[in-house]
C-alpha cells in the first residue's frame, strides 16, 4: 500500500460544476435502486485499469480518487458527502483511469450503473447533472494529463497514430517522449521492453500493450469494438460523426437494429470543434467533444451498437442484402445503409510537411493540441468557421494566434458571429492574402513558417511552434470504388441527380443504388454545417423505412 496520510486529505472544490453535490431527494430515489454498505479506510472500491459495474454515491466519510496508485500515486480529488464517484467512462462502458479508495471511513451507496442508465433516463434532470460532471471531469483528466500512458518518440508513426487516436476519442492520456524524458528509457528497461517494441501503452500500472494497434488498444481501454457482424440487421451507419450519430440515434429510436461504425472516433471533425456556437438550443454554445458524446450515450439508450475503430473498405451485395466489408476482413450484413463518412481536411502543399505532422502540425485544434503549444506562438491556416472556433480557442492558451487566409475576405467562408469575434480578440492577428510557403524546424519540432504576401511575393517569417490546417475538405468516398454515383470532386450523388445516373427515381438522400443513403458532408450539394447534417441523418431513418415500405419487406422488429 502507498505511503499516503489518507484521512487527512482535504475535500476538493466543486470546480466548474464537475463535482455537484446530491440533494438528500435525488439521493433518496438512488437508495431505493442501491444498496448501503459500510466503508474502511483504506478500502478499495475500484482500481485503475478494471471495469466498475456500479456507481457509488458516498452518503459519510471520504473518497480518494489516485493515479497510479501502486506505483507513484497521485491523487487527482476527493470526494466527501452527498458527492458520486467516477467520470465519463461508467457511462461508455471504459475502463477506469483512476483507483477509488476510502480516504475516511464511513458508507457509500452502491447502485448497479444498469439500473443507473434507466434512473436518469426517467429523470432527465438527475441525468443531466450527472452527465455534465463526467463530461467536465473527463475535460479535467485530459487537461491534467492523467489517463493511460503512452511512451514512445515523437518521430515514431506509431506514437503520432496512438496519440491521434486518444485525441480524437477523448481519452485521457499522458505521452512520455523518449527523445525528452530520459526517465522513460529507465522505466522500460525495467520492463524489459527494447526499442523496437515501442510506442507503449501502461493501463492501470500492470497492463503493457507494445506497440498497439488502434483496435487492440480500443479494447484494452474498453471502447465497443465488437458487434455480431454476420447476423443481418436493419440499417447500418458508416461515419459517426454529426449526421451518422442522428441517424443512430432516430434509427435506434425507431426500433430499427442499427450499428454504426467509424473508422476512428465517434463525432467526426465536429468532435474537434472547442466550440459551437450556432447550433440551435445552446446559446451559450457547446463543444464538439461535449455535442457527440452527448449523442453516443443517448444512441445507445435506444439500443444503438456502435464499432470503434471499424473501417469500411468495400460496399457490395450480398445474400440479397448490403455487405459492408472492413479492414480487419470481416464484413456487416445490412437490409439498409446510411453513409455518412464525412470529409478529411486537405493537406497544405508544403515542402517538409510530414516531417512534422502529428509532433507539431495538426488538423484538429481540441485541448490535447492545445496542451502541446501552451504559452507560445501558433499559426492557423483557413478561411473557414472551422478554422475561426480554432484560433479563438487556441487564442486562450497559445502566447498569440496568426490567422492566415489565402483570399482578401474573412466573411466570405466564415460566419458572421465569428469574424466579429476573431478580429476583437487581442491574441488574434487575421493576415489575408497570405499562404505558407516553408516550414522552419528540426527533429520533428517546428519553430517558424515563411508565409508569402500572394498579392505582392513579400515573404515573412512568423514564430510559430504549432501549424493548425483548415483548408478545405475532400470526402471519404475511396473505399466506394464503382459501386455509387460520385459528383467530379467524389461525393457522393442523391436523388435526382443520382437517378439520372442509373436510369431510377430516388429519395431525397438515397443513392444510385436502392436502399442506400447518404447524409452529411459526404452528400454532393449538402450544407456543411453541423445543424444541417444532424437534420439529414434524422431525415434519412424516415427515407428508410419509406424503403422497407416500398419493398413490402419488414423490420426486424415488425
Amino acid at each position: 500500500m502507498p505511503d499516503l496520510d489518507l484521512e487527512a486529505l482535504p475535500e476538493t472544490p466543486d470546480v466548474q460544476g464537475g463535482f455537484p453535490r446530491l440533494s438528500e431527494e435525488q439521493i433518496g430515489r438512488l437508495v431505493a435502486q442501491g444498496t448501503r454498505r459500510p466503508t474502511r479506510t483504506g478500502e478499495i472500491l475500484y482500481r485503475e485499469g478494471e471495469e466498475c459495474p456500479d456507481f457509488f454515491v458516498v452518503l459519510d466519510g471520504k473518497v480518494a480518487a489516485i493515479e497510479d496508485y501502486d506505483g507513484d500515486p497521485k491523487v487527482v480529488y476527493v470526494h466527501g458527502p452527498g458527492r458520486f464517484l467516477g467520470e465519463l467512462g461508467l457511462l461508455t462502458g471504459q475502463r477506469a483511469y483512476l483507483t477509488n479508495v476510502v480516504s475516511q471511513a464511513g458508507e457509500v451507496l452502491v447502485v448497479p450503473v444498469s439500473r443507473l442508465r434507466e434512473l436518469v433516463v426517467q429523470d432527465p434532470v438527475l441525468g443531466d447533472l450527472i452527465l455534465r460532471a463526467y463530461l467536465i471531469r473527463r475535460a479535467l483528466l485530459i487537461e491534467t494529463g492523467s489517463g493511460f500512458r503512452l511512451i514512445g518518440s515523437r518521430y515514431s508513426p506509431g506514437t503520432r497514430r496512438l496519440r491521434e487516436f486518444a485525441a480524437r476519442n477523448r481519452l485521457p492520456c499522458h505521452w512520455i517522449d523518449l527523445e525528452e524524458d530520459k526517465s522513460a528509457e529507465a522505466l522500460l528497461r525495467r520492463l524489459g521492453i527494447s526499442a523496437e517494441e515501442t510506442p507503449v501503452v501502461l493501463l492501470g500500472g500492470t497492463n503493457v500493450l507494445r506497440n498497439p494497434s488502434n483496435a487492440e488498444l480500443a479494447r484494452a481501454i474498453g471502447l465497443p469494438v465488437g458487434v455480431s457482424r454476420e447476423t443481418l440487421c436493419d440499417l447500418v451507419v458508416v461515419g459517426a460523426g454529426p449526421a451518422g450519430l442522428a441517424a443512430s440515434v432516430y434509427g435506434a429510436s425507431e426500433g430499427l437494429t442499427t450499428i454504426t461504425l467509424d473508422a476512428i472516433a465517434t463525432g467526426g471533425q465536429a468532435a474537434t470543434s472547442s466550440r459551437i456556437e450556432n447550433y440551435l438550443g445552446f446559446p451559450a454554445g457547446i463543444s464538439g467533444a461535449e455535442l457527440a458524446e452527448r449523442a453516443v450515450i443517448q444512441a445507445n439508450k435506444f439500443g444503438a451498437h456502435f464499432s470503434v475503430p471499424a473501417e469500411a473498405s468495400s460496399l457490395y451485395e450480398r445474400d440479397g442484402a448490403h455487405a459492408i466489408g472492413l479492414a480487419d476482413g470481416t464484413s456487416v450484413l445490412a437490409r439498409t445503409v446510411i453513409i455518412a463518412t464525412g470529409a478529411r481536411y486537405c493537406r497544405l502543399d508544403v515542402p517538409r510537411l510530414e516531417e512534422f505532422e502529428g509532433s507539431t502540425v495538426f488538423y484538429a485544434a481540441t485541448l490535447s493540441e492545445a496542451l502541446v503549444c501552451q504559452n507560445d506562438p501558433v499559426v492557423v491556416v483557413g478561411g473557414g468557421n472551422s478554422a475561426g472556433q480554432a484560433a479563438l480557442f487556441l487564442a486562450g492558451h497559445a502566447a498569440e494566434v496568426r490567422l492566415l487566409v489565402r483570399h482578401g475576405d474573412l466573411c466570405k467562408d466564415m460566419s458572421r458571429y465569428l469574424v466579429d469575434q476573431v478580429e476583437r480578440h487581442p491574441r488574434v492577428e487575421v493576415m489575408l492574402h497570405t499562404e505558407i510557403r516553408e516550414l522552419i524546424g528540426h527533429d520533428g519540432v517546428l519553430e517558424a513558417v515563411v508565409a508569402e504576401d500572394n498579392l505582392t511575393g513579400e515573404p515573412k517569417k512568423l514564430d510559430a511552434k504549432a501549424l493548425f490546417v483548415f483548408i478545405g475538405a475532400a470526402p471519404h468516398t475511396q473505399w466506394l470504388a464503382d459501386t455509387l454515383a460520385l459528383d467530379e470532386r467524389g461525393f457522393i450523388l442523391t436523388g435526382p441527380a443520382a437517378g439520372a445516373a442509373q436510369d431510377c427515381a430516388p429519395n431525397l438522400l438515397e443513392t444510385s443504388r436502392p436502399g442506400i443513403f447518404a447524409v452529411g458532408d459526404v452528400r454532393s450539394g449538402s450544407i456543411k454545417r453541423v445543424a444541417s447534417a444532424v437534420g439529414e441523418g434524422s431525415m434519412a431513418v424516415r427515407l428508410v423505412f419509406e424503403h422497407f415500405q416500398g419493398q413490402g419487406t419488414t423490420t426486424s422488429v415488425s
